[in-house]
């Protein structure tokens, strides 16, 4: 069974197309499809079956995937034992909750690539939970621990939470020195039917029925409550980057949280994905403590 071809049996149950792979890959998708029948002609069996939707694994698809994604690490971790620990190099994909994405993990790999010149990192930030096996980043940071699947799950660090409202709303609203008063303002958070993750629900957690002003992003929140729209929950970390914003009630509500770093189970054999988690542990403790002191 040729390696080559399993590279693109990978692509193609990734991206479940034959144009897909061939783009993460740089061939053309009529190669990608010829390479697909000569794999499945080796190995006696069909590996996939068209529908409008795309190309699905078959049960023999799926017995070979952990198999290939072996592999593919085994090489990996090959190909790292040869270079050496000298620096972290190539390219690595974090999926990350968009309050992290935004407000940690941007001078988080800063710090990160400036000492290692031959890194190259991206961050994608997405309201949702990243799928691993379908590689859509090389590891994912969660806001709580997945009790499924063939990962490795790490706890980076814990976070806090507070109600803050800009003082320019504070100065012209109700009066605000209890948990009832929040009835009298207008609120901001999440969309309900886009929480993705039940330790996202802040504000049913304190007991609010509901907001007026809501959006799946951390980031659109946030402006919000700097230009005066209501009172919502913020991460403590991003505080700093909105000196607009005060705590309030801060003795009545306070929310704590934590971060997981997620990856594949074979991606454990690969040193430099190993060396480069620990790295980003230590820094986003590091980050997490600085900001909360600052807040």
């Amino acid at each position: 069974m040729d390696w080559d071809d399993l590279r693109i049996f990978l692509a193609v149950a990734r991206t479940d197309s034959l144009s897909g792979a061939g783009k993460r890959l740089k061939i053309d998708p009529a190669t990608v499809g010829r390479r697909i029948a000569r794999l499945e002609d080796a190995v006696g069996a069909r590996l996939f079956a068209k529908s409008p939707q795309g190309y699905a694994l078959t049960a023999e698809g799926t017995r070979l995937l952990p198999h290939a994604e072996r592999a593919e690490s085994a090489l990996d971790g090959a190909s790292e034992a040869l270079t050496g620990p000298e620096g972290l190099t190539g390219q690595v994909r974090i999926g990350a909750p968009d309050g992290c994405a935004n407000y940690l993990l941007p001078q988080v790999l800063a710090r990160i690539c400036d000492a290692n010149p031959g890194l190259e990192a991206q961050i994608v930030a997405l309201p949702r939970v990243f799928n691993l096996s379908k590689r859509e980043a090389d590891m994912a940071i969660a806001v709580s621990r997945p009790e499924a699947g063939r990962l490795t799950v790490q706890k980076l660090t814990e976070y806090r939470l507070h109600l803050a409202a800009s003082r320019a709303y504070l100065d012209r609203a109700p009066p605000l020195a209890r948990l009832a008063d929040l009835s009298q303002h207008r609120m901001v958070g999440y969309i309900p039917d886009m929480i993705f993750d039940k330790e996202l629900d802040y504000l049913a957690g304190i007991g609010v029925a509901g907001a007026a002003l809501t959006s799946n992003s951390v980031s659109v929140q946030l402006n919000w409550l700097r230009h005066g729209a209501g009172v919502g929950v913020v991460h403590d970390f991003a505080l700093p980057s909105a000196p607009e914003l005060t705590r309030v009630l801060a003795t009545d509500v306070t929310l704590t949280r934590a971060f997981w770093l997620i990856r594949h189970a074979d991606d454990g054999r690969v040193a430099r994905l190993n060396r480069f988690a620990e790295l980003l542990g230590i820094e986003i403790r590091k980050e997490v403590q600085q900001l909360e002191a600052a807040a």
